[in-house]
């Protein structure tokens, strides 16, 4: 389960996310926003998403505001989420190699929307290496 989070900034990438997942049979609770002419605050997207994480409804994360900045920055303030604002799929998939992040944020401004397919695709489908050195380091985030 895929929970899907964005602001007005966001909406428009977020509509091509939720097809391609459609289109995959790809199971996700989209806890908004709306529309994109109304004016919402991507705090109170980041944190829905994040809690439905870290309570085990859902798996992983897809959220998009505006460059995603700022809602990897809210998302990243809940202890057990590791969001990555990627831009590219290098990063994308050594976010989840590496880090194991579980939250995926992207720039509805900044990243276009093929791009974007391309990049909740590697998210979703690399799994953590499970290498020592990255498990190491990601409990030293999670617990110092």
């Amino acid at each position: 389960m895929i929970a899907l989070g964005c602001d007005h900034g966001g909406y428009d990438l977020m509509q091509e996310v939720i097809a391609y997942l459609d289109k995959n049979g790809l199971e996700y609770k989209n806890f908004g926003c709306d529309n994109a002419k109304d004016a919402v605050d991507y705090p109170d997207y980041a944190k829905v998403v994040a809690e439905s994480i870290l309570r085990g409804e859902c798996d992983k994360g897809i959220l998009i505001c505006g460059t995603g900045i700022g809602i990897s920055i809210t998302a990243n303030r809940y202890k057990g989420i590791r969001a990555a604002l990627c831009t590219d799929c290098f990063c994308a998939e050594a976010t989840r190699q590496h880090n194991d992040a579980n939250i995926l944020a992207m720039g509805g401004r900044v990243v276009g929307p093929g791009l974007a397919i391309k990049i909740v695709d590697t998210f979703l489908n690399t799994p953590f290496s499970g290498a020592e050195r990255h498990a190491r380091r990601i409990s030293k985030i999670e617990h110092e």
